[in-house]
């Protein structure tokens, strides 16, 4: 019989565990060539996803979670793994817009009906009829299925013209593109890769899936909810069920009772942990390391920070992305990365690629709330966490290939003149 009794954990060895279960937790492997094929599937394997977004201030969202894990690595690599046969990777909704590897694909069946019954029921339309029975949409989906893949604007050229733009979860789309997405959301297309200007290149899941895929036998959802909660709670390491509904993006109560089936075989076992709300789970593979030593720039975009209460509960880091926020109402900056040290948050960064002046540039750098220098907690002092960024921040800007890092002269922010101290002794 299964113990189901809770195990109580420090907020530490909560920390450590997570860090562990995340990649995070231990030094960057040093290399002489960047990460390529198998460091991207080490990621993948262990996050189950990454997020896709358009935002480029410092890097594509998707690539900065494996750069935080695996160092400089070849992004031509994720360009092969999702462009050519058989591919690797493929692009679906799932935590929003992500890219997954092809069996999970597939059990997001699920979930794409999920999607078409809400766009029904909000009574989602395109040029006044609902958007299922869209005469653009059943033209899109055939231009598809003749021509794919291809882009929208390809596609709006086939349309003919311009096209008619509306406007579309926040942005304007031409009808070509409302209907491609459309079509996207609910699973009747995926991607074969993006091309140079970051365009979707759509096509059919039929044509993209690796064969052996597409030959497997459909899944039921039960055992597609099971494993995609199994995948989420290996990669939290511990876990809420919301925080388990997240990673993928699903209702709540399904993840529950596949939760309570976990615990019941022993997969996942209920731990309590001091200052963060339970119900609370930890994956039987899941280890508390005696130290975690690792540092990294965690983007917005990781799944380490994408449940707030999470991050909140954990590191007493209430962190919000800010780029949508008026500039006068900002916090932190526009585009702000916690860094990690160790098993902290100490410090926020606001960075931006300069590709034109070959500069990383941080307009702002805070001290994250919390202990500092504090030799009880272990908690590092102000000089300590600016040497470490500042080897960090040289770090990202030889992978993105910019030559120098500069700490703007009016930057914001508490560590901007340890900072920027750091960086220049450097330099020089």
């Amino acid at each position: 019989m299964v113990d189901t009794r809770p195990e109580r954990l420090t907020r530490s060895q909560a920390r450590r565990t997570v860090l562990r279960a995340s990649g995070l937790d231990r030094p960057r492997p040093a290399r002489r060539a960047p990460g390529g094929t198998r460091e991207l599937q080490q990621v993948v394997d262990r996050l189950g996803l990454l997020q896709v977004d358009s935002v480029n201030v410092l890097a594509r969202a998707h690539l900065m979670p494996v750069y935080s894990r695996v160092g400089a690595w070849d992004v031509a690599t994720l360009d092969r793994a999702t462009a050519r046969a058989p591919r690797r990777l493929v692009e679906t909704w799932a935590h929003e817009a992500s890219l997954v590897p092809p069996s999970t694909f597939r059990d997001l069946a699920f979930k794409h009906a999920a999607n078409r019954a809400r766009v029904e029921q909000r009574g989602d339309e395109l040029n006044g009829v609902p958007v299922g029975r869209s005469p653009e949409v059943a033209a899109v989906r055939s231009i598809v299925e003749d021509l794919g893949p291809v882009t929208a604007r390809e596609v709006q050229e086939v349309l003919g013209g311009a096209g008619r733009r509306s406007e579309a979860w926040g942005w304007s789309w031409t009808d070509a593109k409302r209907a491609l997405e459309h079509l996207f959301y609910v699973g009747e297309l995926t991607t074969a890769g993006r091309n140079a200007q970051f365009e979707r290149r759509f096509d059919l899941p039929q044509r993209v899936l690796p064969p052996d895929v597409l030959a497997a036998p459909p899944v039921d959802e039960r055992t597609a909810r099971r494993r995609l909660v199994e995948i989420a709670a290996r990669a939290h390491g511990i876990a809420s069920v919301r925080c388990l509904a997240d990673h993928w993006r699903t209702a709540t109560a399904p993840t529950r009772a596949v939760v309570d089936e976990l615990v019941t075989e022993g997969v996942l076992r209920p731990v309590e942990v001091e200052g963060w709300r339970g119900p609370l789970y930890r994956h039987r593979d899941a280890t508390v390391p005696r130290r975690a030593r690792g540092r990294a720039l965690v983007s917005p975009f990781d799944p380490l920070v994408w449940e707030r209460t999470r991050t909140e509960s954990l590191f007493d880091l209430r962190y919000r992305i800010e780029i949508y926020v008026p500039a006068a109402s900002r916090v932190w900056g526009y585009y702000v990365l916690p860094f990690l040290l160790g098993e902290r948050m100490v410090a926020l960064v606001d960075l931006k690629a300069d590709r034109r002046a070959g500069v990383l540039r941080v307009p702002a750098v805070h001290r994250a709330p919390g202990p500092a220098g504090d030799p009880a907690t272990g908690a590092p002092g102000d000089a300590e966490v600016a040497y470490e960024l500042a080897a960090e921040l040289r770090g990202v800007a030889g992978w993105l290939g910019l030559p120098d890092v500069h700490v703007d002269r009016d930057a914001a922010g508490g560590l901007a003149a340890a900072l920027g101290r750091e960086v220049a002794t450097a330099a020089g």
